[in-house]
């Protein structure tokens, strides 16, 4: 999904190369005073520290926040881990998104995108964070904490225009021919860019913790046969010693 996201930035980074003027209330940025947090994190544990990064993350930007006050930060907590990190920082949740956690879905990812979109349209809330792991490798999960709304449009030109300059590609294509409207156009792109965003994290999380479960199970199967080895050269020795003590009693008794 991560090619998708970003041919879609793409788009949106092609349409901020040419002189159009784009205005979106998505893009509008205000002062806060009330906040959404969203946390990604596995239902299950035995995956190393993939869900307490999370949780110490979650709780270093609710303090950030507290100058807005606790009742003005509104956390989204995605998967069971998380959720019992945010009871034990005394905050509520509307829903649980457990089951999204689990087996990721689009319909689901955009539901939870629409409700964020809907409260920043009607300014319930000013600013939406995401966390989140992002996975480069099985052995390599980046923690990132990542602003979802407003929408940064100058952050994701220059995010396309680095990646086009990196692959030795061509960034603006801008003969488009536009129908309806290029207003409509983005009125129609941002919201399934934004759609597609909280469904791309919410894969990165999930192949983050399945990798970060890989390795803690590989270190605890390489801990379990050193400490096998360990033993086993502890039972033979005392084996060993065992034989050799009544090799000696044999011996003794046979010399009187």
């Amino acid at each position: 999904m991560l090619p998708y996201q970003q041919m879609l930035n793409r788009i949106l980074t092609n349409f901020l190369g040419t002189d159009m003027a784009i205005e979106s209330a998505f893009t509008e940025v205000r002062p806060v005073t009330r906040v959404a947090i969203v946390p990604f994190s596995s239902n299950s544990s035995l995956c190393g520290a993939f869900n307490s990064n999370v949780a110490r993350l979650l709780e270093k930007t609710v303090s950030e926040y507290s100058s807005i006050g606790r009742e003005n930060i509104v956390l989204y907590p995605v998967g069971k881990k998380i959720e019992e990190s945010v009871k034990k920082l005394g905050f509520s949740f509307e829903k649980s998104y457990q089951a999204m956690a689990d087996k990721p879905s689009y319909a689901e990812s955009c539901l939870l995108a629409q409700k964020l979109m809907q409260d920043f349209l009607e300014q319930r809330i000013d600013a939406v964070q995401l966390i989140y792991h992002h996975f480069k490798s099985t052995g390599s999960q980046v923690l990132v904490r990542e602003e979802f709304l407003p929408i940064d449009l100058e952050k994701i030109r220059k995010e396309a225009l680095s990646k086009a300059v990196s692959a030795n590609s061509s960034v603006y294509n801008n003969d488009y021919i536009i129908e309806p409207s290029a207003k409509q156009i983005i009125i129609d792109l941002l919201p399934k860019v934004l759609c597609q965003k909280i469904y791309t994290v919410l894969l990165d999380s999930n192949a983050s913790e399945h990798a970060a479960r890989t390795m803690a199970m590989q270190t605890a199967t390489d801990n379990a046969n050193d400490l096998i080895q360990d033993l086993t050269k502890q039972y033979n020795k005392s084996r060993q010693q065992a034989i050799t003590n009544e090799l000696l009693d044999i011996i003794g008794g046979s010399m009187k």
